[in-house]
């Protein structure tokens, strides 16, 4: 930290009277060493950040911070008001005030080191020196680390042990960052370290964790285990502050808690095994959990990253309370594919699943925006409404034309997009927000080139290829504040740009036309075919990967302003499959009742109205429950319904709506009896196959009726959630 603060950079006698003046008066210190270029422009980043959550903490402690554009190397600044300066902080005034500022683009050992000073500042030997400190050199060697001038013994003691505490947890924490980077394929977590050294004694427990089962934590004899993970906007100070807190807390109550900080550098998972372990999770967050879902199931308390610092031993006893009480989190919804950005030990293959996932997951509300719209333009103003004058010249509000042709345009417009968010949330997901400019020009060169979607699809893989190529290029310090914001923006764009123009766009738009080719000239068998293997890939994983690649081939075809006969045939044949699964499992539910379990007749209600829009995850928790009866019998039933659907020559101009856009389906009524044909086969095949497992339940259950009842009354027991 020798770089990062000097005696220049301390006041001992602040006179500033509010935060403001404060931030101002430590912030001139910075520009007058050249760490800080633009002093309103860092002081107004400064404000934007206080302006998400105060920085006063309990203990007369301020931290200002924030990352800057206007910073040239990650600097820290320290000022002693003997009147104090208020922060927000519940107790009061704040004597000690630290202004840490950070580049935009600082590297991981920076804030590793700002981390460790976070740690810091709850040890109260630590701030108690810094309070007595005589001068300015003796107070910046505290914060660094280093020994103090000779003469001042029972300082040079407390420092020695500041010191101690701050260079283990640098190195280490270093050492988790390296592991993060190598392992999950993004930075890793600043304060590795602390979060690795307390996981250890979790990990040993979580080997032991079979044998104990799920008994209680006292019962069976080991500590109360918990896991928790804390964040905030910035994620220099509170992050890891609060960690710090809560492991404190944690070592007092006698329970084993292991903290996972998701700071600005990134973040290290936890261990699966630490987490199936805990009793209970700990949430201290003001910016959305990462993979939240990983900690689905257990009794969990969630509050701001403040109650984390000022409160740990309150919320330890919160979840204690609710694992006695029985409370648990109900499972959440899966993260989104940049959310769950590679983990450790994960193949190509599956990141590139990831990837292509992240693109098509924010394309598909543009596809059904636009189709939507465009396909209302036609249903109110006919197929000709294409060729109707721009609105922003010819509008008659009395003209229901003029409503066509408004709903068509802004349709189109969105398609517009379809292509570069394809491209720039493919390169999002590889190498985060710095992938986006790149994969957004890549994208929009695609489309002008008409390479297509085969072309987005390449276009966002070169893009997060570079961008990752370029984040491993070891820069100078001085370069480091520019590289998010002009270097990688400004190389990365140019290098995908030559690509997609120079190399690749070519032979991609030939191949993109190849295709729309062969899918105009299908017609008999091969049609009747390729409608099958649709519907089998749409029932196979229901909303999953495989659904996915189904219906981005449907859309891609009519994600154009007039897309042929073949391409609008395809779509309807997708979606008909896609709807006979919820529809099917709504009608076994109907017709054979004692089939089911309650909740999956409760289910089967709303299946009914899933299954109408389109909406295949409505059949998820019946497969869940019997994935070798329900998925077969969905596939049967999605690919005879998709084969009669292109036999029948349906088409569909919108790319989803379900029933609801049945006036815009052509042929509608063969399009309805292909839809019925196969809820009917999918729904016979469930029963039949579920009728046959009926005997051989009741032959393994024997016993009274009574034994029957009591299991029954069991199984209805409510999960406190």
């Amino acid at each position: 930290m020798s770089d990062m603060i000097t005696a220049d950079l301390v006041d001992l006698d602040l006179s500033a009277d509010t935060k403001e003046a404060a931030a101002r008066a430590l912030a001139e210190r910075m520009v007058a060493l050249g760490r800080v270029t633009d002093l309103d422009g860092f002081l107004a980043d400064v404000a934007a950040r206080e302006a998400q959550m105060p920085t006063g903490l309990d203990g007369g402690i301020g931290i200002p911070h924030c990352r800057s554009t206007h910073v040239t190397e990650p600097t820290l600044a320290f000022g002693r008001s003997a009147a104090g300066i208020d922060f927000g902080a519940p107790d009061g005034p704040a004597d000690l005030v630290f202004l840490i500022a950070a580049p935009a683009g600082a590297d991981d050992a920076h804030l590793t080191i700002l981390s460790s000073l976070a740690r810091q500042l709850m040890n109260s030997e630590f701030t108690d020196a810094l309070r007595s400190a005589g001068d300015a050199a003796t107070a910046a060697a505290l914060i660094r680390g280093d020994e103090t001038p000779a003469g001042r013994a029972e300082t040079a003691k407390t420092a020695g042990s500041a010191s101690s505490a701050s260079g283990a947890s640098g190195t280490a924490s270093a050492t988790g960052a390296s592991s993060g980077a190598e392992g999950a394929g993004a930075t890793g977590d600043s304060a590795g370290a602390s979060q690795n050294t307390a996981a250890a004694p979790a990990a040993a427990s979580a080997g032991t964790a079979a044998a104990t089962g799920d008994a209680a934590p006292e019962a069976a004899g080991r500590p109360f285990r918990i896991v928790a993970v804390t964040s905030c906007p910035t994620g220099i100070a509170h992050t890891y502050m609060a960690a710090e807190s809560l492991e404190n807390a944690g070592r007092e109550a006698g329970v084993e808690l292991v903290v996972e900080t998701q700071g600005s550098a990134g973040f290290t998972r936890l261990d699966p095994e630490v987490i199936a372990a805990a009793d209970g999770v700990i949430f201290a967050h003001d910016v959305p959990v990462r993979e939240k879902d990983r900690f689905a199931g257990k009794p969990t308390v969630d509050v701001g990253v403040k109650a984390g610092i000022n409160r740990p031993a309150d919320l330890i006893g919160e979840v204690r309370a609710k694992a006695a009480r029985g409370e648990v989190t109900s499972g959440s919804a899966p993260a989104t594919p940049v959310e769950r950005a590679g983990e450790a030990g994960e193949g190509y293959g599956t990141k590139l699943r990831k990837w292509l996932m992240s693109g098509v997951s924010y394309m598909v509300p543009f596809v059904a925006a636009g189709g939507l719209l465009i396909a209302l333009g036609f249903a109110i103003g006919g197929y000709e409404i294409k060729s109707a004058p721009s609105v922003l010249n010819h509008f008659v509000w009395t003209q229901t034309d003029s409503w066509a042709a408004l709903m068509f345009q802004i349709g189109a417009v969105a398609f517009g997009f379809l292509v570069p968010v394809l491209a720039g949330y493919i390169a999002y997901g590889m190498a985060d927000r710095p992938g986006l400019v790149p994969g957004f020009v890549g994208g929009m060169i695609a489309s002008t080139i008409n390479a297509g979607f085969l072309g987005g699809l390449v276009a966002g893989l070169l893009a997060g290829g570079v961008v990752m190529a370029i984040q491993k290029i070891n820069i100078p310090a001085v370069l480091r504040g520019v590289m998010p914001v002009v270097v990688i923006p400004l190389v990365s764009s140019a290098i995908v740009g030559f690509l997609m123009f120079v190399v690749v766009g070519k032979p991609i738009a030939s191949a993109q036309k190849g295709m729309t080719d062969w899918l105009n000239g299908l017609s008999g068998s091969n049609a009747i075919l390729l409608g099958a293997l649709l519907g089998l890939m749409m029932c196979f994983d229901l909303g999953g990967p495989v659904n996915k690649v189904a219906y981005t081939f449907a859309t891609a075809g009519i994600a154009v302003s007039n897309p042929s006969d073949s391409a609008m045939k395809i779509m309807a044949a997708v979606m008909a499959a896609g709807m006979v699964p919820p529809l099917a499992m709504a009608l076994a539910t109907t017709v054979r009742g004692k089939l089911f379990t309650e909740t999956e007749r409760e289910n089967g209600k709303a299946a009914w109205v899933l299954g109408a829009s389109f909406i295949s995850e409505g059949a998820i928790p019946f497969a869940a429950a019997d994935p070798l009866r329900v998925i077969p019998s969905s596939m049967v039933g999605g690919a005879i319904t998709g084969s009669l659907s292109m036999a029948f020559g349906a088409t569909l101009r919108a790319p989803h709506g379900g029933i609801f856009v049945v006036p815009l389906i052509g042929n509608p009524f063969l399009y309805l009896i292909a839809i019925a044909v196969g809820v009917c086969v999918s729904t016979a095949l469930v029963v039949l196959l579920k009728g046959m497992r009926k005997p051989a339940q009741q032959t393994q259950a024997g016993g009274s009726a009574a034994d029957r009842a009591a299991t029954a009354k069991e199984a209805k027991q409510p999960v406190a959630a």
